[in-house]
């Protein structure tokens, strides 16, 4: 079965950095876009970034695109977010997930439990 597993997450002050990783098995995690969505405390889901299946292009939300990076190995099956010059409005819960490999009817598909990031001092 597929299965997405987010670590890295934790406690880190304003200012600080942080890296995610997220390991993926039971597709062909070379065939697919991944994405970063996250949910903070009490709100509603917001994704975050996308990175395309050979890593050749990367788009990010605006209030992120110039302190995170995405990325991800094919060969170890993994995807990474470093977050830098975090603040506060960054916490949440952060998810790794799949697209469903569709170009008109694009989707994420399958999602990671997730891995809770707190900015704060």
């Amino acid at each position: 079965e597929v299965q997405l597993v987010e670590s890295g997450g934790g406690l880190v002050q304003p200012g600080g950095s942080v890296t995610l990783s997220c390991t993926a098995s039971g597709f062909s995690f070379s065939n697919y876009a991944m994405s970063w969505v996250r949910q903070a405390p009490g709100k509603g889901l917001e994704w975050v970034s996308a990175i395309s299946h050979d890593g050749e292009s990367t788009t990010y939300l605006d209030s992120v695109k110039d302190r995170f990076v995405m990325s991800r190995d094919n060969a170890k099956n993994t995807l990474v977010l470093q977050m830098n010059n975090l603040k506060p409005e960054d916490t949440a819960v952060y998810y790794c997930a799949k697209y469903n490999g569709m170009v008109q009817y694009y989707a994420l598909d399958y999602w990671g439990q997730g891995t809770r990031v707190t900015v704060s001092s």
